[in-house]
């Protein structure tokens, strides 16, 4: 019934060099608001948009979730329908900003002896190593390691632009077991056993998930907390900021500094000034 608006919004969306999972979350979440509407697209408004987003509000949708559906109709409206649209009328909501989840250590340890799968364990490693996201280690080829240099190469950046990263000489290690062990692969470093292609993001969570239970890891967490564990715990090893800014692709060093919000005050150094009252001579 709505094909055609798919296919216009896959035609707008590689006209503006949009990535392929955005424009798919586009039409994943038009699709939802479509479903819901009792009238004709070409009849729809922005305050028809306005009563949808404040009726999925009621029903728990978070505020992120809320301005994914506000991205996605509006690109519907402004490109496809060629609509006006009021961003007073449909405002973007307000975010709650939560601190990162950490990992120890000693819970890095423990979830990476958990995982007795290869390749599992070599992605785990590789993401805490060098501080990948999930989607840019499952793009990881089999030429974006060096040896010589000791960087990777990462090419899938959620920002759109190439960057380097450092190679742990450990994970380098296990990244040659896992080779020799997995038969040898040349382009993408990590292909799914049943299509050769990428694996998916999903597939990654769930078996960390699993690991994580073996591990005795109670609390929940995603693979972004080894990007995030990677960060906090240079912090906390008197790295500067802007080299793990670099190594990151944050373009925005506020993206960087919510690590000084999580970071071991204690191992960087850092001390209360009422543990200070005393031992210097001020009463």
């Amino acid at each position: 019934m709505y094909e055609k608006y798919f296919e216009q919004i896959a035609t707008e969306g590689k006209a503006r060099n949009l990535r392929e999972s955005t424009i798919h979350s586009y039409q994943f979440y038009v699709r939802s608001f479509l479903e819901r509407m009792t009238k004709p697209a070409e009849e729809l408004a922005c305050e028809d948009v306005r009563s949808y987003i404040l009726e999925r509000k009621e029903e728990g949708l978070s505020a992120a979730t809320l301005n994914l559906y506000n991205s996605s109709v509006r690109f519907f409206f402004r490109h496809v329908l060629h609509k006006l649209w009021n961003e007073e009328v449909v405002p973007r909501m307000k975010l709650d900003y939560h601190l990162p989840e950490i990992l120890t250590k000693e819970e890095i340890e423990r979830l990476l002896s958990a995982t007795k799968n290869i390749k599992h364990r070599a992605m785990i490693a590789t993401m805490y190593s060098s501080g990948l996201r999930v989607s840019e280690v499952i793009h990881l080829h089999y030429d974006d390691i060096s040896r010589r240099t000791m960087r990777i190469h990462v090419r899938e950046s959620k920002s759109r632009y190439d960057r380097y990263t450092i190679l742990s000489e450990r994970n380098l290690e296990l990244l040659t077991e896992y080779w020799f062990a997995c038969r040898k692969p040349r382009g993408i470093l990590f292909p799914s056993e049943w299509t050769g292609n990428c694996l998916d993001v999903g597939s990654v969570n769930q078996f960390l998930k699993q690991s994580a239970r073996k591990a005795g890891i109670g609390r929940a967490f995603s693979s972004h907390a080894l990007r995030h564990s990677f960060a906090c715990h240079l912090l906390e090893a008197g790295v500067e900021r802007h080299y793990i800014q670099e190594l990151l692709g944050h373009r925005d060093p506020k993206s960087t500094e919510v690590y000084l919000h999580v970071s071991n005050k204690v191992l960087m150094g850092v001390k209360s000034p009422f543990d200070m009252i005393g031992s210097d001579g001020d009463a």
